[in-house]
């Protein structure tokens, strides 16, 4: 009876957690310009209840009077994470969690604002309040001597810490520049894409896309958002995209990217049971689907002979005639402002960059007012490139506005463990580069929810990531593959 009534909690909670995520979609999506005030209120008092639910003493005790050896397999995930959200719920004070809601939701209208005016300081007293909310959550629900950036980090990739994140991203690193290095001293030029792109084609050419990766069209729909996003599980899976009329890239692998998430949520089974044990495992792992779609898929040779003519029936010339070139085009390196913009060989620097100015922040090693001027020092001196303006700078990103602090380094993961994914994908399947030709997805998405997908949350990341690949995520996979593919192309 104790399991039955705590399910029933849970689920309830989790429910009103969706209205809050289908109230943020709206936001970004459809919500009239000056709804922003009312929507903050809005998302604070979901936030109270659902604080409430969280840290409600009956759950406590519907845990101690359990027999947990006596469940099954997912009654005991269930319980597990009822447990940690009990025990992160009731260290945060009510009226704290209800003010992250509320300001999360003003703060990211007023992003939006200054990236439209260009302008940083607009927002700097606003990110400052979301750094010193961040500050308060993390220092209450920190434990022994855990730093606050890696109690924060918890949420998004659980058990992995900063000082491990550091290693790996180190490994990446160091191959990364020195594939940079080499592509640079090539002096080879790729072809680029000339021609028009207007908005109603580039949107009709990316719905015709989700579906050849497995979305199921009958439980999502897609819009544009500033900043592009999934959002929803089980049977409401809704994507986003955005165009720029001088890149159909930016829509098109932003699609691609966000499909990937969509057909991970679309396919746990039972992701509409309301349940823990029906989530995704981390977000590390999330991003390896939408990474993987994206790149290992999306942009090789073989998917390119299918998006060649697509791109040819929808804007007619674009400048390069033929696949090889069209995939020369998709895979040109060269530094780029823009993160979600960025070649395979630089994407995972702009990961470094955030993650150490981020942690610095939570930290207190750097304060909100020195963020400008520290993004653009590391920008140039990473990248080679000043930056020229905040939309391209600090302002791109909204992650910091809604306080997703830890997050950026699972993009990173993801891109490591597709890395993994794929290499061992490649080896299970015969013939996978003609299906992919063929944009005949059935086999690659089928050892997905094999591997992935079906598992849910029952399995920790690091040992999901074991059983299907053999070992440890490491940056040798995904390494591999850069060095492969960008070898052929530069000659290097």
């Amino acid at each position: 009876m104790s399991y039955e009534l705590l399910l029933d909690h849970i689920k309830k909670t989790t429910a009103l957690a969706q209205v809050s995520g289908l109230l943020g979609w709206d936001q970004e999506t459809k919500m009239p310009s000056k709804g922003g005030a009312q929507r903050a209120e809005q998302m604070g008092a979901i936030e109270g209840v659902m604080h409430a639910r969280r840290c409600d003493p009956r759950v406590a005790e519907w845990i101690a009077a359990l027999d947990i050896s006596a469940l099954d397999a997912a009654a005991q995930v269930n319980v597990r994470e009822a447990q940690k959200a009990y025990d992160t719920a009731t260290k945060v004070p009510a009226d704290l969690a209800e003010a992250l809601a509320r300001h999360a939701a003003k703060a990211q209208g007023i992003w939006a604002k200054a990236r439209a005016a260009q302008n940083f300081a607009d927002f700097a007293p606003t990110l400052g309040e979301m750094v010193n909310l961040k500050r308060q959550e993390a220092q209450a629900r920190r434990v022994g001597d855990a730093s606050l950036y890696d109690t924060l980090m918890d949420d998004y990739e659980p058990g992995m810490g900063s000082s491990e994140i550091s290693a790996l991203l180190g490994e990446l690193r160091t191959g990364l520049v020195d594939l940079r290095g080499r592509i640079a001293g090539s002096g080879k030029v790729m072809p680029v894409l000339k021609g028009d792109f207007p908005k109603d084609r580039q949107m009709a050419l990316a719905r015709e896309l989700p579906a050849i990766f497995g979305y199921d069209w009958q439980a999502g729909r897609m819009d544009i958002a500033v900043h592009p996003f999934c959002s929803g599980n089980g049977g409401d899976v809704r994507l986003t995209t955005r165009v720029d009329e001088s890149n159909p890239f930016d829509c098109i692998y932003s699609t691609i990217h966000e499909t990937g998430h969509g057909i991970y949520e679309q396919s746990i089974p039972g992701a509409d049971r309301l349940e823990p044990a029906y989530s995704y495992a981390s977000m590390g792992v999330h991003e390896s689907q939408s990474r993987m779609m994206e790149n290992q898929i999306g942009r090789s040779r073989a998917f390119a002979g299918h998006l060649f003519p697509l791109f040819k029936k929808h804007f007619g010339e674009i400048g390069v005639s033929n696949a090889d070139d069209f995939h020369k085009a998709v895979n040109r390196v060269r530094s780029s402002y823009i993160r979600t913009e960025s070649d395979e060989v630089h994407y995972n620097l702009h990961i470094m960059m955030r993650f150490d100015l981020e942690r610095a922040l939570i930290e207190g090693e750097l304060e909100v007012e020195e963020l400008e001027a520290a993004w653009n020092d590391r920008f140039e001196a990473d990248f080679g490139v000043a930056v020229d303006c905040p939309a391209n700078g600090v302002l791109q990103d909204v992650h910091w506005s809604v306080g997703l602090f830890g997050y950026f380094p699972t993009y990173s993961l993801g891109n490591l463990y597709a890395g993994e994914f794929f290499a061992r994908m490649q080896a299970d399947i015969t013939g996978l580069d003609a299906m992919i030709a063929g944009a005949d997805l059935a086999a690659p998405l089928e050892w997905l929810h094999r591997n992935v997908h079906e598992h849910g949350r029952m399995k920790a990341p690091g040992q999901l990531i074991e059983d299907v690949v053999g070992h440890k995520a490491g940056a040798a996979a995904l390494l591999g593959y850069l060095n492969a593919k960008f070898g052929e192309i530069y000659g290097v």
